[in-house]
Order: C-alpha cells, then structure tokens, then sequence
C-alpha cells in the first residue's frame, strides 16, 4: 500500500465518522449546549487583542458586553430559561462592566463614562433585587411572620413590682 492510498483511506474513514456522529446527533447535542460558548470566546478574544495592543480601548465595551451576556446565556442555556426572569437585569450589569473597563483602560478618563458605568450597574443590582423580592418575597414574608409568631410566643410576660 503506498502513501498516498493510506490517506486517501484516512480521510474516507473521517468523513464516514463524522457522519455517523452527525447522524447520531452528536454535534446537534454539542451545538445545542456549547454555543454561548462562541459569544464567550470572541469576548475573550477581543480583550486579548485590546492587551495585545492590536485594538483600540472602545473594543473593551463590545467585550465586556459579550463576556457578561455569554455567562447570562450559559446560565439560561444549562440550567433552563425559566431562570432568566430572576437574572434578566444582569444584562445591564455586562453593559456597565463594559463601559466601566473602558473607562479603566482608556485613553480619556471621561467622568460621565464612569456615571454612565455606575449608574447601570446600580440599576442592573436594585432591578435583580427587586425581581427575587417580587419572586421571592412572598417567601420571606412568610418567614419573618412565622419567626415574630415564635418570638411572642416564646417571650415570657414580665411582672410587674410594687
């Protein structure tokens, strides 16, 4: 057998591999699960490329957009998307970590950049507090009047002293 008829072999037997793995569903299951993945790796590239001095500091916006929405995504993605309506305001928490490492790492120290950061990040945290009260607080109700039901029963009236 000559060389060249042994790679002729080797690409025959990896083309019918990868079709019976794309028939058995395996890439559909790795595409299904892995793709907030991708979104994560061009975020990940972009700030390589930034600290390798290839691109300009405003790519750092893009990048910490896509880094915080990939993990959003991966959250949804692996543990079910009824759990984005308790963590859709961190969306705004990515914007505000990609304006705010622009302002960290840019050129000008523009300070309405850093109002800007702050100020979404602030609304991102208030709007996830209030989505697990809103969720949530029915719960914690719940348990703050079960504790101060304890609390009066276990309290010993006090006597008076003449």
């Amino acid at each position: 057998m000559n060389k060249q008829s042994a790679a002729v072999g080797i690409w025959i037997l990896a083309a019918g591999l990868i079709i019976l793995l794309g028939k058995l569903g395996v890439f559909s299951f790795i595409g299904s699960v892995f793709w907030p993945i991708l979104i994560l790796i061009v975020g990940i590239l972009l700030h390589v490329l930034f600290f390798g001095g290839i691109v300009p500091a405003v790519m750092l916006v893009p990048a910490g957009i896509l880094t915080g929405s990939s993990l959003l995504l991966m959250v949804g993605n692996w543990f079910g998307w009824r759990s984005m309506r308790y963590i859709w305001p961190l969306y705004l928490l990515a914007i505000a970590v990609g304006l705010y490492e622009y302002f960290v790492f840019g050129i000008s120290r523009d300070r309405a950049l850093w109002n800007a950061a702050m100020g979404l990040g602030a609304l991102s945290l208030l709007l996830f507090a209030i989505t697990l009260l809103w969720t949530w607080g029915i719960y914690l109700l719940a348990v703050v009047l079960i504790g101060f039901g304890i609390w009066l029963v276990m309290q010993r009236p006090r006597r008076r002293r003449r």
